[in-house]
């Protein structure tokens, strides 16, 4: 089997590891993830008019994402504790299918991937958008939580067709 085809967080004896970086070089590193929340027009209104209870949805969901991409290593088991560079996110709001799609970017100059982080961020956007609004509408659904493209490291570019 090809190392790229290997589970990498298993050993010969098939016990769980941490994949060892200390012998990796220090590289550009990039990954973006996108997510959507489909809701009612009367949430996606109250969201965009800033006119939830608890607050500015998209500020306190952005901040929920950045602190999530953050603690990453804390909810992920085999993920390595990162020094992020960069992370943003996107919420972006079309009225026309009643969604809120999420886009988050982050960055980084290390040994290891932030792909993990990416996806860990658009959901706990997403799942904060949700608790926020969940007063109003229970029937929201969380939805194509999906990594687009990564950058930098031995694997390459992945870029989502």
């Amino acid at each position: 089997m090809r190392d790229s085809m290997r589970f990498t967080h298993f050993n010969e004896e098939g016990q769980t590891k941490m994949v060892d970086v200390s012998e990796k070089p220090l590289t550009k590193r990039e990954a973006m993830a996108i997510g959507s929340v489909y809701m009612r027009p009367e949430t996606l209104k109250l969201i965009k008019n800033k006119q939830v209870s608890k607050g500015d949805v998209f500020e306190v969901a952005r901040v929920a994402g950045i602190m999530a991409a953050k603690k990453t290593s804390e909810i992920i088991p085999m993920c390595h504790q990162l020094n992020l560079t960069h992370v943003g996110i996107s919420l972006d709001i079309d009225e026309g299918k009643n969604k809120v799609t999420i886009k988050t970017t982050i960055k980084i100059a290390g040994q290891t991937g932030v792909e993990m982080e990416a996806l860990v961020a658009t959901t706990a956007t997403a799942l904060t958008i949700y608790d926020m609004c969940k007063a109003v509408d229970k029937e929201m659904v969380i939805s194509d939580i999906t990594l687009l493209e990564k950058r930098g490291g031995r694997s390459g570019e992945f870029r989502r067709d």
